[in-house]
């Protein structure tokens, strides 16, 4: 597991963020527009703190398991989803196995994310991400400040076989930092990479990143991310991080078969 102090980031306490989603009382408030399964906005707030005692959403960089705090939450049973031809029923542990990789990497994209059983049965529970929803990937690809942080999330889309990155799963939240979210159609074993994240298609790798897939390399696929996983799911993401390494570039898609419908 990632150490503790590399896992503060995006002014999350990781860490603390995880306890509270697992660990605090679920209240549906509603359920999501634009969403092609059942995804639903949750209160969560810890049985043993006063209602009267909640803080905001945006006070989550000083949050600790101990201090008394509501959180938001994306709730996604695995009893909403659309069956898929392509994909079996569960996408909520991909979304979960996304957030745990993204996290032993040590980029944190993902914002938290865990498994519960909710009110309407088990499926995950991400932190809900206050956001500037007029922006998505070909507005912030226009600032340099965000190149980074996206040649991140591209070459992090291509190991876990990303099969749905629109325009509109990347978040700038009111933090100013961004955040990669619906990840439930991703880890297939067959090839399906689709994403609008194409403009350093055939760019060098930079040595940060191909550092940080090669210790993932070195040490297999973490024991928390491979326990949502099948067997040849494991051995297709250790084969594409192995071969985006060794390619040195970033990936491309001469022909235009790899991107995603709608792209927003």
């Amino acid at each position: 597991m990632a150490k503790e102090e590399d896992a503060l980031d995006q002014n999350i306490n990781h860490k603390a963020a995880v306890e509270v989603l697992s660990t605090g009382q679920l209240t549906v408030l509603g359920r999501m527009p634009w969403s092609s399964n059942m995804t639903f906005l949750v209160d969560v707030h810890l049985p043993s703190c006063p209602t009267t005692c909640s803080k905001p959403q945006a006070d989550l960089a000083n949050l600790t398991p101990a201090k008394c705090t509501d959180i938001q939450g994306i709730y996604k049973p695995v009893r909403g989803e659309r069956p898929l031809r392509d994909f079996p029923t569960g996408l909520h542990t991909r979304e979960i196995a996304a957030f745990r990789l993204s996290h032993e990497l040590r980029w944190n994209l993902v914002p938290p994310t865990v498994m519960r059983d909710g009110p309407m049965g088990e499926g995950s529970v991400q932190l809900f991400v206050p956001a500037n929803y007029k922006e998505h990937y070909f507005t912030l690809h226009k600032n340099p400040a965000h190149h980074q942080w996206l040649q991140r999330l591209c070459a992090y889309d291509f190991v876990i076989n990303s099969t749905d990155r629109k325009a509109g799963h990347i978040l700038l939240a009111t933090n100013d930092k961004l955040y990669a979210i619906d990840n439930g159609l991703s880890f297939h074993n067959q090839f399906k990479l689709r994403t609008v994240i194409w403009d350093w298609a055939g760019h060098l790798l930079p040595d940060n990143i191909a550092q940080d897939i090669s210790r993932l390399l070195d040490n297999g696929v973490p024991d928390e991310v491979a326990e949502l996983l099948s067997v040849s799911e494991c051995e297709a993401l250790q084969h594409r991080a192995k071969a985006l390494v060794q390619s040195k570039h970033f990936p491309s898609d001469p022909n235009g078969y790899h991107h995603p419908w709608p792209l927003i």
